[in-house]
């Protein structure tokens, strides 16, 4: 990809280059300090940064599958889950935990199921769900199969026939060519669907390596790069049955949008159609999830923030961390 999109500007590549030597050469800040698990179940676990006790229900953030949990506790000065928990709410992480050969059939709908739902059921009250990209989709059939006291997404998929048609193809395409391989290994690489968002805009990827080659060792932003871009190059594997149905059923079919997703043999209906209260967050500049993909909630925000700006971004606390603490709030008070 980058000797394509630099193939007339050797200039470009070479910094390119040099900003990934940079990049892989770099010295890395400590993660945050770990905290305590409150629930377990298989190899996932609820990570709790809130105070037991705390008025009002639990507060599950739901990471997707894709990439590692901590995008939601990326840094101390720089954590929604910390944020959230300093502000009295009680915040819990589920953390997806390491792939495990013997779910490889493991669909999106079994995640809900065999995983997330045990959790839910060992808490003390009915929790808000707070699903942050594919993690808001699996919320919201969580919801469908759960009594919950709220319902929370950001930058969540949900109506897949809103993808621009170039990304539809693209998938498609990459689909085609992994999933006899993917089928083979038990498993969807996480280097797979990488390059499925590197081609949403092949030259940003390029370039921002290239910026990143040309600050000075001092600027801050180095290490904001360097802990994003580890994220975003990080992640266990998906189980074969999350990304075929994934792949086949929401991007290919439009299950979600069409109603047609069952869980637990529950019709999965849109955050709009539950009895509780409901918030979508969406981003008028997302590129993985176009806002127009986005489900319908009783209440929505929109923001013009990147898909990930949106949680980590230097506008983040006041865009998003700070609406979302007073929604919640407010449902607290209603309780």
């Amino acid at each position: 990809m980058l000797w394509r999109e630099t193939h007339s500007d050797p200039a470009f590549r070479r910094a390119a280059l040099e900003g990934l030597r940079q990049y892989q050469g770099a010295e890395r800040a400590e993660r945050p300090a770990p905290v305590p698990a409150s629930g377990r179940s298989g190899h996932a676990k609820l990570l709790h940064y809130g105070t037991a006790g705390t008025k009002g229900p639990p507060v599950i953030l739901i990471p997707s599958l894709i990439n590692p949990p901590h995008i939601l506790d990326l840094a101390p000065d720089n954590s929604l889950a910390r944020y959230l928990a300093e502000n009295g709410h009680d915040a819990h992480l589920l953390d997806w935990g390491p792939y495990d050969p013997a779910h490889a059939g493991l669909t999106l709908g079994g995640h809900v199921e065999r995983i997330l739902k045990p959790m839910l059921q060992a808490l003390d009250r009915p929790p808000i769900l707070v699903g942050y990209c594919l993690g808001g989709t699996i919320a919201t059939a969580a919801a469908a199969i759960l009594p919950i006291a709220g319902l929370v997404t950001i930058a969540a998929p949900w109506e897949f026939a809103a993808f621009p048609s170039k990304a539809h193809e693209d998938l498609a395409a990459l689909w085609a060519q992994w999933e006899p391989v993917c089928a083979q290994l038990g498993y969807v690489p996480m280097e797979v669907l990488q390059s499925g968002f590197w081609a949403i805009d092949p030259t940003r990827t390029i370039r921002k390596y290239a910026d990143f080659g040309m600050l000075p060792p001092e600027a801050p932003q180095r290490r904001a790069f360097i802990q994003l871009e580890d994220w975003a190059n990080q992640g266990e594997p998906l189980t074969f049955g999350a990304g075929a149905e994934l792949m086949e059923l929401l991007y290919g079919a439009n299950v979600t949008a069409l109603g047609q997703w069952e869980v637990g043999g529950v019709v999965v209906q849109p955050p709009i159609a539950l009895p509780c209260p409901t918030l979508t967050v969406a981003s008028t500049r997302d590129l993985i999830v176009p806002e127009a993909c986005s489900p319908e909630a009783a209440t929505r925000l929109a923001l013009d923030m990147g898909h990930v700006g949106m949680i980590v971004g230097h506008r983040a606390r006041r865009q998003l961390w700070e609406p979302l603490s007073q929604w919640l709030s407010m449902i607290v008070s209603e309780c």
